[in-house]
């Protein structure tokens, strides 16, 4: 047989940092790792039953009989490393992060091993922290009464292309490392600290690039209503030093960090970023940008917004799934109305009603918190606009109230504007749709769904061609955004209104593969349809539309007053895709 399948416990470990070590001195640093193999780390594993799978510069990937010798060789190997880094500089000290599965693998011929179980163990070792220890939950349940060690709960954690969440236990390491200053208690809102981004470049004169992005972050996050960001002059006192993200976030009060590094070779610069949830270690987003440099400023301002606009949907959505975790009698009205938030970002008809329960307890809490009203707002226009009400007029009036109390209490928000702008969008009033989200738009450019809303509103106006631009411009700000499947339903209507009827079909049919309970995609869908003649898809979209939404008619379509735009454009289309009239 050419392969074996079989039940095994899989260690993962590498080297924090070791770009880093190699780039400050890679001779020194190999050495120190070839004395520590031999003396500390191949001894601990022969002693405990391991068998090397294979070795990477910096890392190595061992088989074990049990779990049980996987901790413990993982543990005294971590202990040994704490006493050989004593009294060394932290930009010196070689530390492991290891993560320890036990699971289904396929043992090749020449002995390597493939499948889940290695991919898991590589991403248990990705989330623990420098000299740290993480365990799946199927391996914990090997040791939880076998080893004296203590571990902790991390919970539930997404590990990158790994299908299900992953409950993970870390190894409580019970070091004496002397006092330690008590944490500073984290904010009542999200908070983030920003840490000088490393200079890779290897030449001193670079470090004003490096700096300048980091600081440039830090002042385009610190303009996100409701958001807590650490001053640069705290960050940038860590600059030059190796540290632990969980440290830093104890030192700050910070549930988030955000690090990187740029590297410039002639014309060329490189920047990377990654937003960690400091508690659990968890790697939140993480990106990669390549430019040419040209204009050297022009360019670290459109890689510093790009970073912005990419990290501003995952950090509101991480700190969304953190709110949920938390009792309701303990939230507050930013609480009630994140979690509305991460609601709202899944709209369909199913959960309008939870969103617009949430925003109503973040109001009775707190009566004049206007992004409350405004996520109220765009809640209720939504519910009108797919019908899913026996007085839809008077959700329509509601709607638009709650859209004017919040622009009463905060105008100036972008955010506000946003939800504002979209109740109006969902209400038919485009003319006042469109100002709010031009206004939005222009306090907040990075904003990707303000200025895709924008151009939805742009072209029902009758400039399809600018909707596109606008579109596109938002995609490209967040191209991972949770919601670009409502940028690519957008896009189909921007060029259904510009009658290219086949470009139409097929970005709505991006947006329904995307997310296929969103009945915009194939209401947009049937209406291109049917002006492309293929009728008998056109009724097939329109099934799917009125599965999700069974009151849809050409009544609802008909009860905006939306002269002087192209509307009624669409109304015929669905006319001709078969929507009846009530």
């Amino acid at each position: 047989m050419a392969e074996t399948r079989k039940l095994a416990a899989i260690l993962a470990a590498d080297v924090v940092g070791y770009s880093r070590l190699a780039g400050s001195d890679e001779d020194r640093t190999l050495a120190r790792l070839r004395a520590l193999r031999s003396d500390l780390i191949d001894p601990t594993i022969a002693v405990h039953n391991g068998r090397v799978v294979k070795r990477t510069g910096d890392g190595i990937l061992i088989e074990f009989r049990s779990v049980v010798d996987a901790v413990r060789c993982a543990f005294e190997v971590q202990n040994g490393l704490v006493e050989r880094n004593a009294g060394l500089p932290p930009e010196r000290r070689i530390e492991f992060r290891v993560g320890i599965h036990l699971g289904d693998v396929v043992e090749e011929t020449d002995g390597d091993l493939m499948g889940d179980g290695v991919n898991i163990a590589a991403r248990l070792e990705g989330i623990a922290e420098p000299g740290g220890i993480c365990l799946s939950n199927a391996a914990y349940e090997q040791v939880r009464d076998k080893l004296k060690e203590e571990f902790v709960d991390l919970g539930e954690q997404s590990l990158k292309n790994i299908a299900r969440p992953v409950r993970v236990y870390c190894v409580t390491m019970n070091r004496n490392t002397g006092k330690t200053e008590p944490a500073l208690a984290l904010p009542d809102k999200p908070s983030i600290a920003v840490l000088p981004f490393n200079n890779m470049s290897g030449d001193p004169s670079q470090e004003f690039f490096a700096d300048g992005i980091a600081e440039d972050i830090t002042t385009l996050l610190s303009r996100l209503p409701g958001f807590f960001v650490i001053a640069r002059n705290s960050t940038f006192t860590y600059k030059g030093r190796a540290v632990d993200t969980r440290q830093v976030a104890r030192e700050l009060g910070v549930r988030y960090v955000l690090e990187g590094s740029v590297q410039k070779a002639g014309q060329r610069a490189r920047v990377t970023a990654q937003l960690i949830e400091a508690n659990s270690g968890n790697h939140i987003w993480a990106e990669k940008y390549d430019r040419n440099v040209e204009d050297i400023f022009v360019v670290q301002d459109e890689i510093t917004q790009g970073i912005y606009a990419a990290l501003k949907p995952h950090l509101l959505l991480a700190e969304a799934e953190f709110a949920q975790r938390k009792p309701p009698q303990s939230l507050d009205a930013w609480g009630y109305t994140v979690r509305a938030l991460v609601k709202w970002y899944y709209i369909t008809p199913e959960n309008f009603v939870e969103v617009v329960a949430l925003a109503r307890r973040a109001i009775s809490v707190q009566p004049d918190y206007g992004p409350a009203h405004a996520i109220l707002s765009a809640a209720l226009g939504f519910g009108s606009y797919t019908a899913v009400s026996d007085d839809l007029m008077a959700m329509g009036r509601e709607a638009a109230a709650e859209a004017r109390k919040a622009v009463e209490l905060d105008g100036d928000n972008p955010d506000v504007l946003l939800a504002a702008g979209t109740a109006y969008f969902f209400l038919g009033q485009f003319k006042k749709s469109h100002a709010l989200l031009e206004r939005a738009a222009e306090l907040n450019p990075n904003n990707a769904m303000a200025c895709a809303m924008f151009g939805h509103a742009q072209a029902i106006l009758g400039r399809p061609d600018d909707g596109i631009e606008l579109i596109e411009s938002a995609m490209r700000l967040s191209p991972r955004d949770p919601q670009t499947y409502l940028f690519h339903s957008m896009l189909g209507f921007c060029h259904f209104l510009g009658d290219r009827f086949d470009d139409a079909i097929r970005w709505c049919e991006r947006s329904s593969q995307a997310k296929p309970r969103y009945p915009n995609s194939w209401v947009y869908m049937a209406a291109a349809l049917a002006e492309g003649g293929r009728t008998e898809e056109a009724a097939r979209a329109l099934w799917k539309a009125r599965e999700l939404v069974p009151r849809l008619s050409l009544a609802i379509y008909r009860r905006p007053r939306a002269e002087g735009t192209l509307w009624p454009k669409f109304i015929d289309g669905l006319r001709k895709a078969g929507l009846p009239e009530e």
